[in-house]
């Protein structure tokens, strides 16, 4: 053990004659716990958000979709479905099309994004038969024979319609209306609602069957591409990448991530913001550390001329300020990890806060714990204290002996 990290916890063992430093002392160390458990809460929460916007945004979209890079749709695309379901690291593949159209109850009118799917290939590739609520998601007829088409719960509350109840869609397919022709109309009866809690989906999104599409769209016998689902999602650009190399020319993959860069490029620079002003709370309590020794420095001015005296220079009289800062920073932060820790914990097992569904996707506050999280704000907070501690540890190398004995 070195004199300076011996004499420093001596330091940080006042006497009770230095209670008050005592005092500022705890207080310090609190500063740095409330830094570190805020962020580690904070970051924790963070990730789980951004964990479960990626579940609910491929829960509907597929890993990686495939599109003509020039014609409208895909013609002979079984034998594109054939070659991309054979590709390594595919596990699924649906066709589909994907139109802007009109729709209208006997209640109220509304755009609409329509999707012409094959719901068991569908339902290979997305979790769209976890997310339907009420009814069938498998576009079955029913008893009337009404093509069947599945809608949003959002959209339907817009247009104050129910299971059971019939839409018409209308074709805004730019081809046809620039050439003269009416919209294309046909009705629908609602065979089922879906929810993914992703409010852009829920109040814009249908579902109809493929030949259905094909016909409201005038695309007989194409397709507007094809979705596909991969083993690892995390993987989804790289796959992307080779499986469009493997294609024709004239087709192209985007993955997920590519289709959303924007929403997750947010939430990046977000998190990013929010690591740097939760920071703030940790440099509050440096400032804190600073006072602190500080104030030892001046009380202790004494002890360190004599020790000064015996032969010990000036960077042994810095080390033992700077093992005491470091101290406390060690101190808080190991405490200010344990805490945040301990709150994940408590939320993720008894979901203690809660959020009103109506308004976010969830209804538990999402925490997820990650380790290179938790490492950056245990270095950081470190960090900060030891710079914390260098200028009142300099102030105290720099004491003459003679001045401060003369009037002792």
């Amino acid at each position: 053990m070195s004199y300076a990290s011996f004499i420093a916890r001596r330091y940080l063992r006042s006497k009770q004659r230095h209670g008050f430093l005592s005092l500022i002392t705890l207080i310090s160390i609190l500063g740095v716990v409330v830094g570190a458990a805020v962020l580690v809460f904070a970051l924790a929460i963070m990730k789980g958000f951004e964990l479960e916007v990626k579940s609910r945004i491929v829960g509907t979209t597929a890993h990686i979709s495939i599109f003509h890079r020039f014609a409208d749709g895909i013609l002979h695309w079984t034998d594109v479905e054939s070659q991309i379901a054979h590709f390594p690291e595919v596990q699924a593949v649906a066709p589909f099309i994907y139109y802007k159209a009109a729709i209208s109850s006997a209640e109220a009118n509304d755009g609409v994004i329509v999707r012409g799917i094959i719901p068991n290939q569908e339902a290979a590739v997305t979790r769209l038969k976890e997310t339907v609520t009420d009814g069938d998601w498998t576009l079955t007829y029913d008893s009337t024979k009404s093509r069947p088409i599945l809608l949003g719960s959002t959209l339907a509350d817009r247009l104050q319609v129910k299971v059971g109840d019939e839409v018409v869609l209308y074709s805004l397919r730019g081809e046809a209306l620039s050439e003269g022709q009416p919209p294309r109309i046909m009705k629908f009866a609602i065979t089922g609602l879906f929810e993914t809690g992703m409010y852009e989906y829920d109040a814009s999104l249908c579902y109809i069957r493929l030949a259905d599409a094909q016909h409201l769209f005038l695309l007989p016998d194409r397709v507007s591409g094809f979705q596909v689902r991969i083993a690892d999602w995390n993987r989804a650009d790289k796959v992307a990448a080779l499986l469009e190399d493997s294609l024709a020319s004239d087709l192209y993959a985007t993955d997920w991530m590519r289709m959303h860069r924007n929403l997750f490029g947010w939430m990046e620079i977000e998190k990013r913001w929010a690591i740097v002003a939760l920071s703030l709370i940790v440099a509050v309590a440096a400032f804190n550390i600073v006072s602190t020794l500080i104030m030892v420095v001046i009380d202790k001015r004494r002890e360190i001329a004599v020790l000064k005296t015996l032969g010990v220079p000036s960077g042994g009289v810095r080390a033992i300020f700077l093992w005491q800062g470091t101290t406390i920073g060690v101190v808080g932060t190991v405490a200010g990890l344990s805490l945040g820790l301990l709150m994940c914990w408590v939320q993720k097992t008894f979901n203690l806060v809660s959020l009103p569904p109506e308004i976010y996707f969830i209804s538990t506050l999402p925490v997820i714990v990650d380790a290179g999280d938790v490492a950056t704000v245990g270095v950081l907070a470190i960090m900060i204290s030891f710079l914390a501690t260098i200028y009142p540890a300099s102030r105290a190398a720099m004491l003459y002996p003679v001045d401060v004995l003369r009037y002792e």
